[in-house]
């Protein structure tokens, strides 16, 4: 495989690979906190988006962006939780730690909901279920998802605005 056979934009992650590991250990004070992330940019451009992107480096950096922050608000959280769930009465860390896995009626509770969720999912039409997987599942932003639809924003916008109207009237909140 020569050079005219690799996409721009992987091109483009493969030039920059050590300096992506260098932006990102630099914020997030990690070496191995970067490299997974910059792993991680890699696989959501693995296959590259269909629509041509005009910027390729500046691409990457702000899909690397999203993906660092979305991990820093998941570790917030969790540790919001866990610190809402001590502070609530519940053992002290030293009787025991918060078990990893939800009660068992939770879980079949939130199964039955998921089934019910796809369900609705599945009968929309193909381009808002298009949309929503792209969004909803795999974490693209709106302007994100357009492109690789082929669609302008505002279509995702509705799209997306019409499979949660649909999620919420049938299987509430």
């Amino acid at each position: 495989m020569d050079d005219s056979d690799v996409h721009p934009l992987l091109a483009c992650y493969l030039e920059r690979r050590e300096e992506l590991v260098r932006y990102f250990r630099v914020r997030l004070r990690s070496e191995e906190a970067a490299q997974d992330l910059v792993q991680d940019i890699y696989l959501k451009i693995t296959p590259p988006p269909a629509a041509p992107v005009d910027n390729p480096a500046a691409y990457l950096y702000r899909l690397g962006t999203n993906l660092m922050l979305d991990r820093i608000k998941v570790q917030r959280r969790a540790g919001q939780r866990d610190a809402q769930w001590r502070g609530a009465g519940g053992p002290s860390a030293t009787d025991w730690e918060a078990a990893d896995e939800p009660r068992a009626d939770d879980a079949l509770a939130a199964r039955q909901r998921l089934a019910q969720i796809v369900a609705v999912v599945n009968g929309l039409p193909p381009a808002v279920q298009e949309a929503f997987r792209l969004h909803k599942l795999e974490g693209l932003n709106h302007a994100e998802t357009a492109a690789a639809m082929g669609v302008s924003r505002s279509s995702v916008e509705k799209y997306i605005m019409t499979s949660l109207k649909r999620i919420l009237a049938k299987v509430g909140r």
